[in-house]
């Protein structure tokens, strides 16, 4: 599928009554907040992210099997010529990606995306809206009863599990476009399986009430033609089951023209929440202004009038039609949207890669980009961008939103982040401390994971945890954190903040005062400060009603740099993995130059730093067997300063014995008879099977490993039941470390296959180094063609 299904054609656009009124006319526009219908909860006073979660790989277990939303032909690799996105997504941050069609990046790093089916992925997701204050994720859910069924099924429970472990809400949003059934079985689909996720203390909650999202009713399309009568009882049905219903419902809800069916009116004040969509339908500030004035101020008014909470949509903009404006396009929606008074904010949306509305990471530079894809990369009007600016401009949105930060016309987010910026001064710079009990020493709170952290020894209070900025900074606001997991269950800790400008004589900037971490608001706690000139920030800590010792995960300090050495180290080189175990990776690099010199350099595994060291080169040791792990490089200065990060490499450990490497992997083959495709042989389900062209010898099957690595060992299978009876397929095992070309491994040979044995076959040979390995059949004495239940491929 090329596009979104939420890509609608807008029938009237803003434009064409835009010269009625006038930018400057707009700015003057008199508001006042607006009366909310509902307090504070999961979804009122909060900003809340759609979230897709329907990308998924060739290889990554899926039940849907292919490059769902990738690509055009779901079957085959993505590439230019078989594409669904228009924008590339930043893959660094996950430790499991998977090869494309497309050529390398600019950077000659080779283009590989991300699957929404490996829990790692959407972890890492759930932990960037945790780092950048996005509250909720309305989970999307289409079609339950359609092929994509199993597959969402499982993206619910992937998507708990990363919403309780980092202290996210989640909700179920059904997306009912081209749902032709939808009125009957939205309703089975919520009672036989959604509805169990509100157990979850992560599942979000409006005035008590366990919140759905309804999205499509009413537009005015072939895909969403109920009548009200039949939109009307499904919300009346979900307010029974005492849901708080939301409605993603058309951008000219109230006035029943343009993308909105007329006679709707009653569907949509029977919301709880209202929140008209808006993609397509604007595409710079001026069209954001025209809407403010014509189209929300009025939609704000019939929601508080009918008790509605209003939650309008704010969108970055798409990356391919040139929108975003280095930011300035978003900013002006999240001004307009709280100026106005609005109850909640949607961004739409977090992960949307097929329509360029994402704020996930993104890449930064046609470097990070396929080359000849014709993608665009954030810099494309020519600002520079970090991957993670429209999260970072989220996070700013959304404390506005919550009066966290004064109402301001002007985007207070910087497009990247530099020393001199609103910055975390803190992170990765030298720490001290008291002590600390077992491993937990004080730099794990300036290294970006907030999972790691410091705690001081137990029952001797004081203790105290210090950091050096590495030069005079003036600061103003420190956020510190706990882990955010529910585990770490709401406690008190007493501290005080000092500063110094020589590491020996401290004054205290902020006195002893009492601060509550609860992981209900992500076990965080902010503290504005006095402006203070300081290089060294100590907290001394007295008491903690939840654990007898002083603890921390994250010190974030902010303010701008003043003095000494600002400048940081060039960018470490030519990143390469020189060797690896099944427990190591060795790595190696090219020096970094500095105006005063390089101190040392910061290995990173997925981001965080793991070791430290003056040379250039390091083996990272204590991994896990058959495991892919990226890693970049940083140096840092004797100031603090540190450089940005190398190219990443992606290096898999060697495998355990007795691991099947073939598992899941992505397949080939010569072609297949009807379903009977190649990578049922590598599912783990004995009693599928890959069936080849009949009669039509010879036939091939081939598995890409991911990494070249050393076998010696295949293990072929037929389904176990009696009815495949004894056969024997002759064939050859060839292999490849390019896919290319191809080397003989084991000559052409008869295996026989015996239901009396298990329909099982193992082949040893002399251990080969491969990627790819390709079983060429030429004869079957059972059946006129090659099959295959299952082939495991072992390194011993």
């Amino acid at each position: 599928m090329a596009i979104s299904r939420r890509t609608l054609v807008t029938s009237a656009l803003w434009g064409a009554a835009l010269g009625a009124v006038s930018t400057a006319e707009v700015l003057q526009t008199p508001t006042r907040p607006a009366a909310a219908a509902s307090p504070p909860g999961d979804v009122v006073g909060k900003i809340t992210v759609g979230y897709q979660g329907w990308f998924a790989c060739a290889g990554d277990g899926a039940p849907i099997g292919g490059w769902w939303h990738w690509s055009a032909n779901w079957s085959q690799l993505p590439s230019p010529s078989n594409t669904a996105i228009v924008a590339w997504p930043d893959v660094r941050d996950f430790t499991r990606t998977y090869p494309t069609g497309y050529a390398n990046f600019g950077n000659g790093q080779p283009a590989t995306l991300f699957s929404s089916y490996d829990q790692q992925t959407v972890d890492t997701h759930f932990q960037w809206m945790q780092q950048h204050g996005c509250d909720t994720a309305a989970l999307q859910r289409f079609n339950p009863y359609s092929s994509e069924g199993p597959t969402r099924d499982a993206m619910a429970a992937k998507v708990r599990a990363a919403a309780e472990s980092l202290g996210r809400k989640y909700y179920i949003m059904y997306d009912v476009t081209g749902w032709t059934s939808m009125q009957s079985e939205i309703k089975t689909d919520w009672a036989n399986k959604m509805s169990a996720h509100t157990a979850s203390p992560a599942y979000a909650r409006q005035n008590g009430k366990p919140v759905v999202g309804i999205w499509g009713f009413g537009f005015n399309d072939d895909n969403h033609p109920w009548s009200p009568a039949a939109c009307l009882d499904v919300v009346n049905w979900f307010k029974s089951q005492g849901c708080y219903v939301m409605g993603g419902v058309p951008t000219y809800w109230r006035t029943g023209v343009n993308d909105s069916r007329p006679g709707y009116l009653d569907v949509y004040h029977a919301f709880n929440m209202i929140s008209p969509w808006m993609v397509g339908r604007i595409g710079d500030a001026a069209g954001s202004d025209w809407f403010y004035t014509n189209v929300n101020t009025g939609d704000q008014a019939d929601c508080t009038a009918n008790g509605i909470d209003y939650q309008p949509c704010v969108l970055p903009g798409d990356v391919s039609a040139r929108q975003r404006a280095h930011g300035d396009f978003m900013w002006r929606q999240f001004y307009n949207m709280v100026r106005l008074g609005a109850q909640g904010i949607y961004i739409s949306m977090f992960d949307e890669f097929n329509e360029g509305n994402q704020i996930a990471k993104t890449a930064e530079t046609q470097a990070m980009v396929p080359a000849n894809s014709g993608l665009l990369a954030l810099d494309e009007d020519g600002t520079p961008c970090s991957s993670d600016y429209y999260l970072r401009l989220s996070a700013d949105g959304g404390r506005m939103l919550k009066g966290q930060l004064a109402l301001t016309p002007v985007r207070p987010t910087p497009p990247l982040l530099t020393g001199n910026g609103p910055t975390d001064l803190a992170r990765g710079k030298p720490t001290a401390e008291s002590g600390h009990t077992q491993a937990l020493a004080s730099a794990n709170a300036v290294d970006g994971d907030p999972n790691s952290y410091w705690e001081s020894p137990n029952n001797a209070f004081p203790q105290w945890w210090q950091v050096d900025l590495g030069t005079t900074a003036t600061i103003s606001r420190l956020v510190l954190r706990l882990p955010p997991a529910t585990a770490w269950a709401a406690r008190t800790q007493t501290l005080s903040i000092l500063g110094s400008g020589d590491g020996a004589t401290f004054t205290t900037i902020v006195g002893p005062a009492d601060y509550r971490f609860d992981p209900a608001t992500g076990n965080t706690v902010t503290v504005t400060l006095p402006t203070t000139t300081t290089r060294y920030v100590r907290l001394n800590f007295t008491t903690n009603t939840g654990w007898p010792a002083g603890q921390l995960s994250q010190v974030e300090v902010y303010g701008t740099s003043s003095g000494g050495d600002t400048q940081a180290p060039t960018t470490p080189g030519n990143l390469t993995a020189t060797g690896h175990t099944s427990t190591s990776v060795s790595l190696a690099w090219s020096a970094s130059t500095d105006n005063v010199g390089v101190a040392g350099y910061q290995v990173r595994q997925s981001g965080a730093v793991v070791a430290t060291t003056s040379a250039t080169s390091y083996t990272v040791s204590g991994l896990n067997p058959g495991t892919a792990y990226t890693f970049t490089v940083t140096a840092q200065d004797a100031a603090g300063n540190v450089s940005p990060a190398s190219n990443a490499v992606t290096q898999t450990t060697d495998p355990a014995a007795n691991t099947n490497l073939a598992r899941g992997k992505p397949t080939s083959e010569s072609g297949h008879n009807q379903v009977y495709e190649s990578g049922k042989a590598v599912d783990g389900d004995a009693n599928t099977y890959w069936e080849s062209v009949n009669s039509a010898f010879p036939q091939w099957w081939q598995v890409d490993l991911g990494s070249a690595t050393g076998i010696s060992r295949l293990v072929m299978k037929l389904p176990p039941p009696s009815a495949w009876a004894t056969r024997t397929e002759t064939l050859s095992i060839l292999g490849s470390t390019d896919g290319s070309a191809f080397d003989t491994i084991v000559g052409s040979t008869g295996y026989t296959f015996n239901p009396a044995t298990g329909n099982t076959v193992t082949v040893t040979f002399a251990n080969t180094i491969v990627r790819y390995v390709r079983l060429n059949v030429t004869a079957n004495s059972g059946w006129p063609a090659g099959q295959l239940s299952e082939v495991e491929i072992y390194s011993a």
